[in-house]
């Protein structure tokens, strides 16, 4: 005996209810995504900080064993170390090195008296001065490891 056919009912989303959905998934991720770059921004400072930190103390030890501060990192062994942003950790030994190369506060006066250590930041750029445009971003050593940090905190 044959069945009797019902009508076929279609069940699925309107056209009206995924253009709510999406519309709320835009305005959620436009929300989302700045605040992960923001936190994601913060966190390889907070590691360039952090390795800047570790090299000094390396330094130090290597002060203490040579009575010198090395000419180089990779005197030291600690050459090729690279900040979060992919670029080289900078290092001046003050010992014979003259005033232009130094990095400088807002007075242009030199911050450390020792050696410079730096990470040129996200752009890659730095110059002298902690007030040039291409410096502020520049996590920086001052004050003999008194402060490791922005440039422009400092």
């Amino acid at each position: 005996m044959p069945r009797p056919s019902r009508p076929c009912r279609w069940s699925g989303f309107t056209l009206i209810e995924l253009v709510v959905v999406v519309t709320i998934v835009g305005v959620l991720a436009s929300i989302a995504i700045p605040s992960f770059q923001g936190m994601r921004e913060r966190a390889q400072i907070v590691a360039a900080i952090a390795d800047i930190g570790v090299l000094s103390q390396e330094l130090a030890e290597f002060e203490l064993i040579n009575n010198r501060f090395p000419n180089s990192l990779a005197e030291a062994g600690l050459g090729g170390r690279l900040d979060p942003w992919g670029n080289p950790y900078q290092y001046l030994n003050h010992e014979g090195a003259g005033n232009g190369p130094k990095r400088k506060d807002r007075f242009l006066v030199p911050v450390n008296t020792d050696y410079d250590l730096y990470s040129m930041g996200p752009d890659g750029r730095s110059m002298a001065p902690f007030t040039a445009g291409q410096s502020r971003d520049d996590i920086v050593r001052a004050n003999n490891g008194g402060f490791i940090g922005l440039a422009s905190v400092f």
